[in-house]
């Protein structure tokens, strides 16, 4: 019975015939292009989109490569949640951060496998994961800062590789999952004006703001996919730029992985950004610059597009052997005993060990928390309220007390009652030092001002600046805020 069960295992990834071929003496690069010599023209597009057909005359199982695990797996039933990025960031630590990344592999591996024994190809029960999101949280308007690892390019580079070398493992011949870098690049402004905005930034502000993260998670041993952006830049749609695709990831970066899409991102090429004068000449721009995956169907038209001469045949091959690289790099086409990861089972999911985990990370990452309520006289609120007169700044001060209140106790964690008494006091303690009195309300700004300096308040405390200031000039002893944290050390970036 068990052999059968592995044998059925091996049928479902697609491995049969030719997929065992000289299995060992060839490359994955080599099994790929043998691979797409046998395909037609329409079967290699049809594989070009996150929902990938299967192709029963080669035996190719379909597959879906939008899978999502950025604090846990997604969308794909029971899972060991962790907590989110920014407040993974908030711990500093690095070895934290690969440990957990390990515990989301596992389980997804653990899922996938379940899954083809259910012959189930669903969405989010797959092996490419798009995850870590990396910009730069400079703008709160944004909507999702909370996907990051804050402002700091280096702190995200740190945390971000942590991530993406527990999600893909260090097996010598097979990925655990593939991680993705997104959105590449300059992607963090208002979601409404993502789909035809053009990002324009100096050269200076490019390599050290937004490119650097990408540039250390890209290059060697770093993650095996990248998203491109819906937004411009320079002119030019990010999933249709040179500049970015060939000149910066290719030749520069010698990134060897595939390129995918955000989702619908090709179409706004043609329809947002009016950089092509039709879908299929969209989606040619998108493949020769280097795009080699569209999440959406728009790569349909790339047959049309070779037909009117947009495109040739062997760009689209490239494209197409990137892909099944990388499955052949996870093992898709092997039999099960050859792929270390085939053995774990669902047992391993939302196991004690893997919540005592997320319980370890979501502690931690008190750090945040205790910085904001021991913080004395910050100089970025000073900054803020200097140009407003005393009386619009007592007011102010009032409402920063509040807002460290609510976010402390409501927005970043749930607080215990002991905590949430113990944060108060901090908080209140830190408001007598500062000036501040949360219930005195003997001064009225205009309202004006006090939507002006609200604002800029609200921007300082939920974009977590005030706290990693902070956080990197103090010695924060979080034990401070509860004995449950008293094993806690201090903060650090490993």
């Amino acid at each position: 019975m068990e052999k059968r069960s592995a044998l059925f295992l091996w049928l479902a990834l697609g491995a049969m015939g030719w997929a065992q071929t000289d299995a060992k003496s060839q490359t994955p690069e080599q099994r790929a292009a043998e691979l797409v010599s046998r395909l037609t023209l329409e079967e290699k597009v049809s594989q070009m989109q996150n929902t990938a057909p299967a192709i029963p005359r080669l035996h190719i199982s379909a597959y879906d490569w939008w899978n999502e695990a950025l604090h846990g797996v997604a969308r794909a039933g029971l899972a060991t949640v962790f907590p989110q990025a920014i407040g993974l960031a908030a711990t500093w630590d690095t070895d934290l951060e690969q440990r957990i990344a390990d515990v989301i592999s596992t389980e997804a591996r653990a899922k996938y496998n379940d899954a083809l024994r259910h012959d189930n190809h669903r969405r989010y029960y797959g092996l490419t994961f798009w995850s870590p999101n990396i910009n730069i949280f400079r703008d709160p308007r944004w909507g999702r800062g909370q996907e990051t690892y804050g402002e700091d390019p280096y702190l995200t580079a740190q945390m971000a590789l942590a991530f993406i070398h527990g999600m893909q493992g260090n097996d010598p011949h097979f990925f655990k999952t593939i991680a993705t870098s997104k959105h590449f690049a300059v992607h963090s402004g208002p979601e409404e004006s993502r789909h035809h905005f053009d990002a324009r930034v100096s050269e200076q502000d490019l390599n050290d703001t937004y490119l650097s993260a990408f540039h250390a998670t890209l290059s060697k041993g770093g993650a095996y996919s990248v998203m491109c952006a819906y937004n411009r830049l320079d002119g030019a749609p990010a999933c249709a730029s040179d500049f970015l695709l060939a000149d910066t990831l290719r030749n520069r970066w010698k990134f060897p992985g595939y390129v995918v899409s955000d989702c619908g991102a090709i179409a706004d090429i043609y329809r947002g950004h009016h950089y092509a004068g039709s879908m299929a000449e969209a989606a040619a721009k998108a493949v020769k610059a280097g795009t080699d995956l569209a999440c959406g169907r728009e790569y349909n038209t790339l047959v049309d597009a070779v037909h009117k001469g947009y495109i040739r045949e062997d760009e689209i091959d490239r494209s197409v052997k990137r892909l099944f690289t990388a499955r052949f790099r996870l093992g898709m086409f092997d039999p099960p005993e050859r792929v270390p990861f085939s053995r774990l089972g669902i047992d391993q999911v939302a196991s004690v060990e893997h919540q005592q985990l997320a319980l370890e990370a979501a502690e931690t990452g008190h750090l945040i928390l205790s910085t904001l309520t021991t913080m004395t006289a910050p100089k970025a609120v000073e900054r803020i309220l200097g140009a407003f007169s005393a009386m619009e700044q007592d007011n102010a001060k009032e409402r920063l007390a509040r807002m460290l209140r609510l976010i402390v106790c409501q927005r970043l964690i749930p607080c215990a009652d002991g905590e949430r008494t113990a944060i108060f006091e901090l908080v209140d303690g830190d408001s007598a030092e500062l000036g501040l009195h949360p219930e005195s309300r003997t001064h009225r700004s205009t309202r004006k001002n006090s939507v002006q300096i609200d604002a800029q308040l609200e921007r300082l405390v939920r974009s977590g600046n005030l706290a990693q200031d902070v956080a990197l000039s103090h010695a924060v002893d979080r034990a401070s805020l509860s004995s449950k944290l008293s094993t806690t050390t201090k903060p650090r970036l490993r």
